[in-house]
């Protein structure tokens, strides 16, 4: 059962690479992000992602997993602001039958799912005090324990973090462990947003705009951005950045009967 599942996920991830040159950008903001990702990528610490929503954490996260040694062991990602608090322990540890009301069975956690691989924890500045408390034991110890049990696991994972937050200000605030913060930002990386590299855009732009082309098998030839739509995405300062551009080229591609 080990084999086939690790088989079914392998070839998921050859479907859906994200090698590092898949993130598109070429200017010089860009590629000192490039550089350092290339560097960190040769290392099993931990790192601390920054940026505004819709830059691309993520993206860069698992550019990081797929340049490193460990890129043919799990990718594990876990949104902790999608889930419910009373859920997150659980989801992120695992738990045993009867830890808690519909807990019917023993069930791994993500860092189990990562080990020899890498976790990434998307927005972890949202996670409870008590949680924090023992990711921190996680990052020192690598080990833990299942909700409702006892016996302790040991993991090898190399964690990457994420947050859209200013984790110093929380930190200040007292609503953000000091000692965390350190063992997350070991190693920092910024993902500027989009209005810093106004010169991706285009791009950006036309990489979105063959995607969309590809997926909908458009058979009208390659499609162009029409020089006063490209100067109006230019002059716009996408409070969304990468994924609301993404969205407006997915719509325009939707609506433009024409070739450009």
């Amino acid at each position: 059962r080990r084999l086939k599942s690790e088989n079914a996920y392998l070839r998921a991830q050859l479907q859906d690479r994200f090698k590092l040159d898949s993130i598109v950008g070429r200017t010089p903001v860009m590629m000192r992000v490039f550089e350092l990702i290339h560097t960190v990528s040769a290392t099993s610490s931990t790192v601390l992602i920054t940026g505004e929503t819709g830059t691309g954490k993520e993206l860069a996260a698992r550019a990081i997993h797929d340049a490193s040694p460990r890129r043919s062991q799990r990718f594990v990602a876990l949104n902790c602001s999608a889930i419910p608090e009373t859920l997150l322990e659980a989801e992120l540890f695992g738990h045993v039958r009867g830890a808690f009301t519909g807990a019917v069975a023993n069930r791994q956690g993500r860092l189990e799912q990562a080990n020899r691989g890498t976790l990434f924890l998307d927005e972890v500045g949202t996670m409870s005090p008590s949680l924090q408390a023992k990711l921190l034991r996680v990052l020192q110890s690598r080990e833990f324990e299942r909700v409702g049990d006892s016996q302790t696991i040991k993991v090898d994972v190399r964690v990457v973090a994420a947050t859209n937050s200013d984790l110093k200000k929380m930190v200040a605030e007292g609503s953000f462990r000091e000692d965390l913060f350190y063992r997350l930002n070991v190693i920092p990386v910024r993902i500027p947003p989009l209005r810093e590299r106004r010169a991706d855009i285009p791009i950006l732009s036309q990489f979105f705009l063959d995607k969309f082309a590809k997926e909908a098998g458009a058979t009208r030839g390659r499609m162009t951005i029409a020089q006063d739509a490209q100067q109006a995405l230019m002059a716009y300062e996408w409070p969304g950045n990468v994924r609301q551009l993404e969205n407006v080229i997915e719509r325009a591609f939707a609506l433009s009967p024409g070739r450009s």
